[in-house]
């Protein structure tokens, strides 16, 4: 494979975690790991270490290149990055107007996920099975907590950034729905729409640090707990059906704020059984279609890019 189609392909997958990301109970991660990325992702996040920033103070930029894999950085998180600006406004739209069928498509897509998932398990044993329910009883947890009030603060902004940015790296928990346990997902969106860059500021710096912290800690992990970790992984990735549900119905308050404007609160859900209609029977066919998009995926991971 060329240089040129390497590092396309690696754009068009960073653009597919971007799209993940923007979709409560999403995962960015899941996408990555299903491409064939994840792990060499999660080593080379990590090699921002000591060695790479005494390169950098030296000046030997090629050197410090190599060490990060930045190539392949700046093709991943370049196609995160088009992907979120671009559209964030779309599939904001399309899950504020027809959530149940957005939902449905993402609902099929992590379904046919969990497999491709599961099956980086080197062996399945009494450890990897314990992992794997640890990790669907935490993604359930997470399903029933209330949501917070929304906080412009920013420390809660740079810890927002931290956690959000954790949960989108592992796979099956998403930094969207993180985002909205905490209170602050419409805020964000809101401001990446508009461009806001005085809350986007510290959201990033809390998103680079918990990058760069929370990468070393997976790769210690999935170096020497390789197919428990995966099995976690797949128990976050099983868990977090519960949150992509199509349907369910949210449940809101209304806060009168000091200046009189009257703001919608989401506070839990009520998950319900589908009937038989027309949108049953659409969301059905967006499920397939999800499922089809994670096998097509899962071909192109097939033939994994080579190391930057």
């Amino acid at each position: 494979m060329s240089s040129i189609s390497r590092y396309g392909a690696l754009l068009a997958k960073g653009y597919a975690m971007g799209a993940a990301n923007v979709i409560p109970g999403v995962s960015g991660g899941t996408i990555a790991f299903i491409t064939g990325i994840y792990e060499e992702l999660i080593h080379a996040i990590k090699s921002f270490d000591l060695t790479a920033l005494g390169l950098l103070a030296k000046g030997q930029f090629k050197a410090f290149s190599d060490h990060v894999h930045l190539p392949f950085l700046l093709s991943v998180f370049l196609g995160v990055g088009l992907s979120v600006f671009t559209l964030a406004s779309v599939l904001s739209a399309a899950f504020e107007h027809y959530e149940a069928l957005t939902m449905a498509f993402f609902f099929g897509l992590i379904l046919a996920s969990i497999y491709f998932v599961g099956k980086h398990v080197g062996t399945w044993n009494g450890s990897t099975i314990v992992a794997l329910l640890i990790g669907t009883a935490i993604a359930v947890g997470l399903a029933l907590l209330n949501p917070a009030g929304e906080n412009t603060g920013f420390f809660y902004l740079f810890l927002c950034g931290i956690v959000a940015i954790c949960s989108m790296i592992l796979p099956g928990l998403s930094g969207s729905f993180v985002l909205l346990i905490m209170g602050n997902y419409w805020l964000i969106l809101t401001a990446a729409k508009e461009r806001n860059i005085a809350l986007l500021i510290p959201v990033m710096l809390g998103a680079g640090f918990g990058l760069v912290v929370f990468s070393h800690l997976l790769d210690y992990v999935l170096k020497r707990f390789h197919d428990q970790t995966v099995g976690l992984l797949t128990g976050f990735v099983l868990g977090s059906l519960l949150i992509i549900w199509p349907w369910k119905h949210t449940i809101t308050v209304e806060k009168l704020l000091p200046d009189g404007e009257i703001k919608v609160a989401e506070v839990g859900y009520e998950w319900m059984l589908p009937t038989m209609d027309m949108q049953f029977f659409a969301a059905l066919g967006l499920i397939i279609v999800g499922a089809l998009l994670v096998w097509g995926v899962e071909q192109l991971g097939a033939s994994k890019p080579a190391k930057a």
